[in-house]
């Protein structure tokens, strides 16, 4: 692999794995660069780069076997083995992830939920014992946690994210609207649904502009 890769890239191979997956299952062998190239937004010379940082999976004028690159994408991504969540915030979102089945159906597991709320803390809920926050460090190193979990109020959140931190988890992902600083070299990826609304109410509004300014030239 040369250098680091960039986020966009392992996106994109996300996407691709996704793709590769329906092949898979429609009964689909071979995949071409281009046919990879069209649903993710990318185009095939993009496919071709972002797979050859790990290598050569695909012969030329021939394509790729769907089969040997699921294999070789679910490698580079690290999704041969489960890795164990914890949640902390069993609120509307967090509720939500631990209703979510497509997690553990990618391996993702959530091991552990945590909450300040007294009437939430002992109740059940998907199967996991919502527990009082003095338990995480605990909870996290006996569980052997990879992955923490924020679905708190902003306000907490940083507070939170850099708890997990020293608690051991090795990445933490956020959907708190704030943006959180890497706590002890922890990598930090942040979902925001307002940022990504805002971006589609930017490409409606950008439509709208293209409309007026053709109607009135």
């Amino acid at each position: 692999m040369s250098g680091r890769i960039s986020d966009s890239t392992v996106r994109r191979l996300s996407l691709y794995l996704r793709m590769l997956r329906d092949l898979e299952r429609a009964g689909v062998e071979v995949v071409s660069s281009s046919q990879l190239a069209e649903p993710s937004g990318a185009t095939s010379a993009q496919v071709r780069k972002d797979l050859s940082h790990f290598g050569s999976f695909g012969k030329r004028g021939r394509g790729y076997s769907v089969e040997r690159l699921v294999g070789a994408l679910q490698e580079i991504l690290g999704l041969t083995h489960s890795w164990r969540l914890a949640l902390v915030g069993v609120g509307k979102i967090g509720s939500a992830l631990l209703g979510y089945g497509g997690l553990a159906a990618r391996g993702f597991d959530v091991v552990a939920a945590f909450d300040v709320d007294e009437a939430k803390i002992g109740t059940h809920s998907f199967g996991l014992t919502i527990r009082p926050m003095p338990e995480l460090r605990h909870v996290i190193s006996e569980l052997g946690v990879d992955i923490g979990v924020v679905a708190t109020p902003t306000d907490v959140a940083s507070e939170i994210a850099a708890e997990l931190a020293r608690a051991g988890v090795g990445a933490i992902l956020n959907f708190a609207p704030i943006e959180l600083a890497e706590v002890n070299g922890v990598p930090i990826r942040t979902v925001d649904i307002v940022l990504e609304l805002e971006g589609l109410s930017y490409l409606l509004s950008e439509v709208g502009r293209r409309v007026a300014s053709g109607a009135g030239a």
